[in-house]
C-alpha cells in the first residue's frame, strides 16, 4: 500500500499530473490556482519536462494546444478570470478533437470578484466555456484524493474520446490540506495515437490539426460526428455518488465543496429523524440524469446547494421535470455556506 502524504489540493493536482505522465505545463499565475504553477516550475524541469510560465492566459491555452497536437500529455490551470481569457483557446481545442487537460480552481466573481472560494463557473464549465457546438468532460472533486484520482481519469476519458477534460475545484479545496495516496508513477503511455502531429517517417499520410472549415457541409458532418461521441460520453461516464438516498424524502443535490458541508447537513438531519439523502455530481457534464431519475419517485423534494446564485439547480430541474419540487439554496461571492445553514433549509421543506 503507498504511503500518505499531507498536501495541498492545487500541489496535490500538480503531482498527480505528474505521476500521470504529463511534462508539459503551461500557465499563468493567479490566486487561488497559483500554487499549480508554482509546484509544477520546480518538479517538472527535474522529471525531464517543460514548465512555461506565458506571457498571458492566451498564450499559455495555445501553448496546450501546440503540445498536445504532437499526442503528448498537457497541462494548464487558472481560476475563473483566466479561464474566461482562455475560452477561445479551449474552442480551438475542442474543434481539434484534441484531449487537452484544463484546471479551474474557482474564486469569486463576476469580473475580478474575490479570490475566495466560489461554485460560479458552473455555467462556463458545463455550458459555454468557448464558443461553438462543443463540449468538456467536467470533473467535480470534493476531496484532495478526488482532486489526484480524477487527473488520470480526465487524461483516460479525454484521450479516448478526444475531448478536453476540465476538474472543476474551487479555492477551498485548492487551498486545503488532506492526506492523499498517488498511484504508481508511470510514464505517459505509449498509446496508439494515429491522429498526432509527431512525425510520420514516410509510414502513413501527414497528419493536420485543425479547427477551421471553410465548406459549411464539411464542418457540419463534422460536428454531428463530435456529438455522437458526446452521446456514447453521456451513455458511458456518467459518475455520481449517492449518500443515505434509499429511503430520502429529501434529497440534496451538491457538488464539489458544497458536498462536504450538504453531508454532514444530512447526517445531522438524520439524527433528528429527518429522512434526507445526498446526491453528488461527480461529473457535471455529463450531467449523472440517470442517479436523479431514480431516485425521483421515492424522493418529495429536491434541495440544491450551491456557492454561487442558482446554476446547477437548472439541470436539476430539467431532469427532474415537474415531478417533484426543487428548491435551491446557495451562498456567493465567496462566502461558503455552513451544515447550520443546510440544516436549516432541510428543516423548513421536511415542516411543510
Amino acid at each position: 500500500m503507498a504511503e500518505k502524504v499531507l498536501m495541498k489540493g492545487n500541489e496535490a493536482l500538480a503531482e498527480a499530473a505528474i505521476q500521470c505522465g504529463c511534462k508539459h505545463y503551461f500557465g499563468y499565475p493567479i490566486t487561488p490556482q497559483t500554487e499549480v504553477a508554482a509546484y509544477m516550475s520546480k518538479r517538472l524541469p527535474k522529471e525531464g519536462g517543460v514548465f512555461l510560465q506565458a506571457e498571458s492566459e492566451i498564450a499559455a491555452v495555445n501553448m496546450v494546444l501546440g503540445a498536445t497536437s504532437a499526442g503528448v500529455r498537457a497541462m494548464t490551470s487558472s481560476s475563473s478570470p483566466g479561464i474566461s481569457l482562455k475560452s477561445e483557446g479551449v474552442s480551438y481545442i475542442g474543434g481539434s478533437d484534441l484531449p487537452a487537460l484544463i484546471i479551474n480552481v474557482q474564486r469569486g466573481g463576476p469580473g475580478l470578484g474575490g479570490i475566495q472560494p466560489s461554485q460560479s463557473d458552473y455555467w462556463q464549465a458545463t455550458k459555454a466555456l468557448g464558443h461553438g457546438d462543443f463540449q468538456l468532460f467536467v470533473l467535480a472533486p470534493s476531496t484532495i484524493q478526488e482532486m489526484v484520482d480524477f487527473v488520470s481519469l480526465a487524461y483516460e476519458v479525454g484521450e479516448k474520446y478526444r475531448v478536453p477534460a476540465m476538474i472543476l475545484s474551487d479555492g477551498m479545496l485548492g487551498q486545503m490540506m488532506e492526506p492523499v495516496e498517488f498511484p504508481r508513477k508511470k510514464d505517459e503511455p505509449v498509446a496508439d495515437k494515429p491522429w498526432a502531429t509527431n512525425g510520420h517517417k514516410g509510414q502513413r499520410k501527414k497528419n493536420i490539426i485543425n479547427s477551421l472549415y471553410i465548406q459549411p457541409e464539411e464542418l457540419e458532418n463534422l460536428i454531428k460526428e463530435r456529438y455522437e461521441r458526446y452521446e456514447k460520453i453521456k451513455e458511458e461516464e456518467q459518475r455520481a455518488e449517492e449518500f443515505m438516498t434509499e429511503d430520502a424524502d429529501i434529497v440534496v443535490v451538491a457538488f464539489g465543496a458544497s458536498s462536504r458541508v450538504s453531508r454532514s447537513a444530512v447526517m445531522q438531519a438524520r439524527a433528528e429523524g429527518i429522512k434526507a439523502g445526498l446526491i453528488r455530481p461527480i461529473t457535471l457534464w455529463p450531467f449523472p440524469d440517470k442517479t436523479i431519475n431514480k431516485n425521483v419517485d421515492h424522493t418529495k423534494e429536491f434541495l440544491c446547494v450551491e456557492m454561487n446564485m442558482g446554476q446547477m439547480v437548472d439541470d436539476v430541474r430539467l431532469v427532474v421535470n415537474g415531478r417533484k419540487p426543487v428548491s435551491f439554496f446557495g451562498r456567493t461571492g465567496g462566502v461558503i455556506p455552513t451544515p447550520a445553514e443546510v440544516l436549516e433549509q432541510i428543516r423548513a421543506l421536511a415542516s411543510k
